[in-house]
C-alpha cells in the first residue's frame, strides 16, 4: 500500500485516471430515476483519492478545462450568435433576464449566509448545475487582491460546497419545472391539453401530398414494377411518371431506378421509360403500399432493389433555409425521395414538426439514394458527413487567441476586471463554431471529438479538484454544515419560480415553452427531460435551444462575476 500512494504520488497522473474510471462508472449507475451524475461522481471520488494527500501540478488542469470550454462555445455558438442576432428575440431576452435573476439571487443567499467568495462560486455552481463555475472562478480568485492563504482557502470550499448544492440543484430543477411548473401555468391536465394542441397546429402542413409530419422518420419504402400497364402503351419520362403520381393521383412517389431492356441505366429525368422497362418507387409506407396498377405487377427482383441508402448530417448554413418550415423544406424538388429523420439544434433534438423553423447552424440528418441526398444537401446548405479530422489548427490558435484575450486585465478603480483565461476560451469557442457555421469548408470539429474534449476536459479538472482539496473536504463540510444545502434549496429554487411567472405573465410563452425556457436559461438537460415526460410531448425543447446557448455562456462567465461581487 506505501509503495502504491508513493507511486501516485510522483505519476500523480496515475490516480487522475483512476478517478476518471472509477467516476463515470459511478456516475451512470442509477436507482430509479435518480443518479450522481457523471461530474458529482468524478468529483467525490477525487475526494476519496485525494486523502492519499497527493499534490498535482496546476498547469494540468488548467489544460483540460480550457478544452472543454471552448468545445462548449463551438457547440453552441451557432446559434448563440444567430439569437444575439434577432432570432428568437423573446427567448434571447428571457434568458438574459433569468440568468440575472440567477447571479442576483445567489448572491443574495450567499450575503444572507455570509458566504465568502470561494462558498458563493461553489453555491452557484452546485445550485445552478453550472460545474464550469469553479474553473473560472478559481482563475479569477488570485487577482482579487486576497492573501495567498485566503484565495486558497476559497478554493477548497469551492468543491465542498458545489458537492453539497449539486443534488438539489439536479433532482430540485427536475421536479420543479417538471410537477411544480404545470401546476402553477394552471394545472397539469391543462397544460398538457394545450400542448397537445400546440404540437397538432404546429403540425398542420397546407400541402395535400407532404403528410405525416408528426413521424418524418418513417421509412421510406422501395417497391420494383414491371411497367405493363396500358398507360405505358405510349413510352413515359421519368419526370412525367412522377408528375402524374403527384399531381394526379395525390400522391408523394419517386422513380428511383429503371432497367432499360435488360440493363439498368443512369436516372436523369429525361430517361424514357417503355412497356416492359422495370422500375423501382419509392415513398412513405403510407403511400407506397397503395394499389399500384397504373404500374403493372410488383417484382422481386434482388438486382434492381440493391442500390446504396445513404443517411447524412447536413449544416443549415444556405440563406433560402433560413427561417424554411419542415413543411416547406419538403416541398423542395430537391427533397424528391428524401427523408428529415431528426433536426437537432445546439446539440438538441428539436421536434420535427410542419412549422418547425430551420436556423442557422441547425443540422438536419436525410436520408436516400446517394444522389438524392446530395441534391437535397444543396439546397439546405453542406452536407457534414462523418470525419474523424479535428482542425487542430483551429483548435489550437483559437484558444491561444481566446487565452490572452481573457487575459487582459481593465483596473476600475482598485477592482480589475479581466474574463480570464476560462472565459477568453469559451468567448474563442463561441467564435470559431460561429465561423465554421458560415465557412463549413473551413473544417471543424467531430460530434465524436466535441464529446471527448466536453467530458474528458470537464472531468480531468472536476478529477484535479477533487484529488487536491481530499484532505481539507471532510473539514470543510463540517463548517459548511446543514444551512448550505438549505442556501443551495433558495439558490435553485427562487430563479426557477420567479422564471415560469416571468415567462408566463410578462413574456406571454405558451406555458410547454416557458418551462423549456426555463430549462435552457439553467442549462439542467435533467429538468427539459423531466418537463418533456411530464407533458409526454417533445414541445418544450422548441424553448430549449436558444435560450440553452445564452445560459450556458452567460452563467460560466457567472463565475467572474460572483467573485468580483463577494470580493
Amino acid at each position: 500500500m506505501d509503495w502504491l500512494v508513493q507511486t501516485f504520488r510522483e505519476y500523480p497522473s496515475l490516480p487522475i485516471f483512476l478517478t476518471i474510471g472509477i467516476g463515470f462508472w459511478i456516475g451512470q449507475l442509477k436507482y430509479k430515476s435518480f443518479s450522481l451524475g457523471t461530474v458529482t461522481s468524478v468529483l467525490l471520488v477525487g475526494v476519496l483519492v485525494g486523502q492519499l494527500d497527493i499534490p498535482i501540478p496546476g498547469p494540468l488542469k488548467s489544460v483540460f478545462f480550457l478544452l472543454f470550454l471552448f468545445s462548449i462555445g463551438f457547440s453552441v455558438g451557432p446559434q448563440f450568435i444567430n439569437a444575439m442576432k434577432g432570432s428568437g428575440i423573446k427567448q434571447v431576452l428571457f434568458a438574459l433576464v433569468m440568468c440575472v435573476i440567477v447571479l442576483l439571487s445567489t448572491w443574495g443567499v450567499a450575503k444572507v449566509f455570509h458566504y465568502n467568495p470561494g462558498e458563493a462560486a461553489g453555491l452557484l455552481a452546485g445550485s445552478q448545475t453550472i460545474s464550469a463555475v469553479i474553473g473560472v472562478a478559481t482563475d479569477v480568485m488570485p487577482g482579487v487582491g486576497a492573501s495567498k492563504e485566503t484565495v486558497s482557502q476559497w478554493i477548497d470550499m469551492m468543491p465542498v460546497c458545489y458537492a453539497v448544492t449539486y443534488i438539489f440543484g439536479t433532482i430540485g430543477s427536475a421536479y420543479i419545472l417538471g410537477n411544480i411548473g404545470p401546476a402553477m401555468l394552471g394545472g397539469l391536465k391543462k397544460v398538457k391539453a394545450k400542448t397537445k394542441e400546440y404540437e397538432e397546429e404546429m403540425n398542420k402542413s397546407s400541402m395535400e401530398v407532404a403528410l405525416g409530419f408528426a413521424n418524418a422518420a418513417r421509412p421510406i419504402q422501395f417497391r420494383a414494377y414491371k411497367a405493363e400497364s396500358e398507360w405505358f402503351d405510349t413510352p413515359k419520362k421519368v419526370s412525367e411518371i412522377e408528375d402524374y403520381v403527384q399531381n394526379t393521383l395525390k400522391r408523394r412517389i419517386f422513380v428511383d431506378r429503371v432497367r432499360i431492356d435488360g440493363k439498368i441505366v443512369p436516372l436523369t429525368p429525361d430517361v424514357v421509360v417503355k412497356k416492359g422497362d422495370e422500375i423501382v418507387l419509392s415513398g412513405r409506407r403510407e403511400y407506397i403500399i397503395e394499389d399500384e396498377s397504373w404500374v403493372g405487377s410488383e417484382i422481386a427482383d434482388t438486382e434492381l432493389l440493391t442500390f446504396p441508402f445513404e443517411k447524412i448530417d447536413v449544416m443549415v448554413t444556405k440563406k433560402g433555409a433560413v427561417n424554411m418550415t419542415v413543411e416547406k423544406l419538403r416541398s423542395q424538388k430537391a427533397m424528391q425521395g428524401v427523408v428529415i429523420s431528426t433536426i437537432t439544434r445546439s446539440g438538441m433534438p428539436i421536434p420535427v414538426l410542419a412549422q418547425s423553423k430551420l436556423q442557422v447552424g441547425d443540422v438536419v440528418n436525410i436520408g436516400g439514394l446517394k444522389q438524392e441526398v446530395d441534391a437535397a444537401a444543396t439546397v439546405i446548405g453542406t452536407a457534414d458527413r462523418p470525419s474523424e479530422k479535428t482542425n487542430m489548427t483551429l483548435l489550437g490558435i483559437g484558444l491561444l487567441i481566446g487565452g490572452i484575450i481573457g487575459a487582459i486585465t481593465i483596473h476600475v478603480g482598485n477592482v480589475p476586471l479581466s474574463l480570464s483565461t476560462s472565459g477568453g476560451a469559451l468567448i474563442a469557442g463561441l467564435f470559431c463554431g460561429w465561423l465554421r457555421s458560415r465557412h463549413p469548408n473551413l473544417g471543424g470539429i467531430p460530434k465524436e471529438s466535441i464529446w471527448l474534449l466536453d467530458n474528458l476536459g470537464l472531468n480531468m479538472f472536476i478529477a484535479v479538484i477533487g484529488i487536491t482539496a481530499g484532505p481539507t473536504f471532510i473539514s470543510g463540510f463540517k463548517e459548511v454544515g446543514i444551512m448550505l444545502f438549505i442556501a443551495g434549496i433558495l439558490a435553485t429554487s427562487i430563479p426557477l419560480l420567479l422564471g415560469i411567472i416571468l415567462g408566463d405573465k410578462i413574456f406571454h410563452f405558451h406555458p410547454a415553452i416557458t418551462l423549456g425556457c426555463c430549462a435552457g436559461s439553467r442549462t439542467t438537460t435533467a429538468a427539459l427531460g423531466a418537463i418533456q415526460d411530464s407533458l409526454e410531448s417533445t414541445v418544450p425543447a422548441l424553448g430549449y435551444t436558444v435560450t440553452y446557448a445564452i445560459g450556458n455562456t452567460l452563467l460560466i462567465l457567472w463565475g467572474v462575476a460572483i467573485v468580483l461581487m463577494m470580493a
